[in-house]
């Protein structure tokens, strides 16, 4: 039965109710008092509407206050989730309106409780890598002040310095560019270019990191345009390499492929190194997350998230594959959005 029919029948029965009542009240009356309200019109009408007013306004106010309580309990949760608490749940009603606005807002509770975990934890891990690095630096530099420190261990704190401050920059940067990402919401400033080589040339940039790991590559790029915005595009296949090269061992290999697949463009990404578990595949993408804490003092845990979110804003899917000690594969697929010459 849903509102409108319950508020029908809510008011027939009030109607019903109270001239069954009056009618009763009033042959008590007649019989008591011997006051004949059926022969004297104008008293017997007074009498029932006095009687009917009075009736119908308890019953009302009774089963009206029943009725409306899901939304009294409505009225106080929100304000208790205003307030920061969203532990806060509402029951249902048998009226279906009211049970499908107490259902929409749990499920709005436990949403609103999972964003907030998310910022706090967003907080914390950003606070944590912020401040890593600069205790560091300060510890290494407040060392070189030693006056009887060797060039070769000054030398050594130096390079720790250097390494500790690109690492602010670089968690910087991936920061501002997560925080652009999440507040665009349609990407501008689009062109006509060769994807193929915008690959080749992100491997290009990280050529002294593979090289120093001693990675072969296996590369086979089919030749694409891509109608899209390159800047943003570029750290999507920079981060997965870097990623990618980060979690394979000295000697290992990397397979790197581009295709078009049913009018889509399909990168692929390949790589034998340490792979990954289950919970770390489900929560790769996450802010801050690192499945691999070995690795945490060369990253951030922001690299895959900037990925994720600039696929989803041109409309694409990333999806991941990967197994212990086999290695990993990601797959990004792309609409292929050419813009046609007039």
């Amino acid at each position: 039965m849903n509102l409108a029919v319950s508020l029908v029948v809510f008011v027939f029965f009030i109607m019903i109710l109270s001239v069954a009542i009056v009618g009763l009240c009033t042959y008590l009356l007649d019989f008591i008092f011997d006051i004949s309200f059926l022969e004297n019109g104008f008293l017997a009408f007074f009498a029932m509407l006095l009687i009917s007013v009075s009736i119908g306004t308890s019953i009302t106010a009774l089963l009206s206050r029943w009725m409306v309580k899901p939304v009294h309990n409505l009225i106080k949760a929100s304000e208790n989730v205003a307030k920061g608490d969203f532990s806060v749940t509402v029951k249902g009603s048998n009226i279906p309106e009211l049970e499908s606005l107490a259902s929409s807002f749990n499920k709005m509770v436990r949403e609103l409780a999972g964003i907030e975990m998310l910022r706090i934890n967003f907080i914390n891990n950003f606070s944590h890598e912020f401040k890593t690095p600069i205790v560091s630096i300060k510890g290494f530099a407040k060392l070189l002040k030693e006056e009887d420190l060797g060039r070769e261990e000054a030398q050594e704190y130096l390079d720790i310095i250097i390494e500790e401050s690109q690492r602010l920059v670089n968690l910087s940067t991936n920061v501002l560019n997560l925080s652009k990402v999440e507040n665009t919401e349609i990407i501008s400033e689009k062109e006509n270019y060769a994807l193929d080589e915008q690959i080749r040339r992100a491997i290009l940039i990280l050529e002294p990191k593979w090289s120093a790991k001693n990675l072969s590559l296996d590369v086979d790029l089919e030749s694409i345009n891509i109608y899209n915005n390159s800047s943003l595009l570029q750290q999507v296949w920079v981060n997965l390499l870097d990623n990618a090269i980060k979690f394979t061992d000295n000697g290992g290999k990397l397979q790197i492929s581009l295709r078009i697949i049913n009018s889509s463009i399909r990168f692929c990404l390949q790589d034998n190194g340490q792979g990954m578990d289950k919970e770390t595949r489900k929560n790769i993408f996450n802010k801050f997350y690192q499945g691999d804490t070995s690795h945490a003092i060369i990253g951030n845990g922001l690299g895959l998230t900037l990925v994720k979110k600039i696929v989803d804003l041109c409309n694409g899917h990333i999806e991941v594959e990967s197994h212990l000690e086999k290695g990993s594969t990601f797959t990004v697929s792309l609409p292929l959005g050419m813009k046609m010459d007039s």
